[in-house]
């Protein structure tokens, strides 16, 4: 072997020793990250458990961590909890999948004619800017109290906001990629389907991880106003009869279920950038 190959070989074996180093290091700090925070949602719920057997806490108006649970299995041995739950994630689902479509639609739209997005700009910036809890009687005098209210509520949450988040990252697209489609002799659909869908994915997934617990959201809303079932039921009807462990528990289980939706995302995210 000649002595270059041999610094080669030396050189790629500090390299993957590095590399190596480099990854167990990370790999540490990542568990020590997760069991500080395992450590204090430990250190939370013992506090508050505690806390309402020694009198700190008001058990009436906080409930306690044993009381949500037995309400947990309760409810989840009778089936009424994944019911609700249920419910409120078929209305997400479907809430999210229509403003992600929808957003995307218009998103096209604005950016294939100049005249119509200056025409309607003012218009999504003010409907972006409206709080939408404001909207929701409204939509129940429209529509009646029941799921497509609802649906509407939810989506109205995210979808203005949505829009103009993808129609100004279209608008951002490099001119010289655009130039170089329309120099091979391309039409403004090739540069739609070949530069400013494929170069926007990475944004419409990241888009896509905001708009899920915006629907979320947007759902909640909904069932406060215009529900007979769902988690945002469970908190309105929980807090009508004093029922604080009912509403407690609603608010946890929307925090799981946030988060598995968000971390679904997220692994799509990942498996795509791979």
């Amino acid at each position: 072997m000649s002595r270059k190959h041999r610094r080669v070989l030396s050189e790629s074996m500090d390299v993957s020793a590095a590399q190596k180093a480099y990854v167990k290091k990370y790999l540490s700090r990542m568990r020590r990250i997760r069991l500080y925070q395992l450590l204090i949602l430990i250190g939370i719920i013992a506090f508050w458990e505690i806390g309402t057997h020694i009198g700190i806490i008001d058990a009436f108006i906080f409930s306690s961590p044993l009381r949500v649970v037995k309400t947990i299995a309760e409810m989840g041995g009778s089936g009424q909890l994944f019911f609700h739950v249920g419910i409120t994630l078929l209305e997400t689902l479907v809430s999210f999948a229509l403003v992600n479509i929808i957003g995307l639609l218009i998103a096209i739209i604005l950016w294939w004619n100049d005249s119509i997005s200056r025409v309607l700009e003012p218009y999504l910036i003010v409907l972006n800017s409206l709080p939408k809890s404001a909207l929701a009687p409204v939509f129940i005098v429209w529509l009646g109290a029941n799921v497509k209210t609802i649906i509407v509520a939810a989506v109205s949450v995210s979808l203005f906001g949505s829009i103009i988040t993808l129609y100004s990252d279209f608008k951002a697209v490099e001119e010289d990629k655009i130039k170089l489609i329309y120099t091979l002799g391309g039409k403004k659909k090739d540069v739609l389907l070949k530069v400013i869908l494929p170069g926007n994915v990475p944004s419409m997934i990241s888009l896509m991880k905001v708009n899920i617990g915006l629907s979320l959201v947007g759902v909640i809303i909904g069932e406060f106003l215009a529900a007979k079932s769902g988690l945002g039921y469970l908190i309105i009807y929980g807090s009508q009869v004093f029922r604080l462990d009912l509403v407690i528990m609603s608010i946890v289980i929307l925090c799981i279920v946030a988060t598995g939706l968000y971390k679904m995302l997220s692994y799509y995210e990942r498996k795509f950038t791979r």
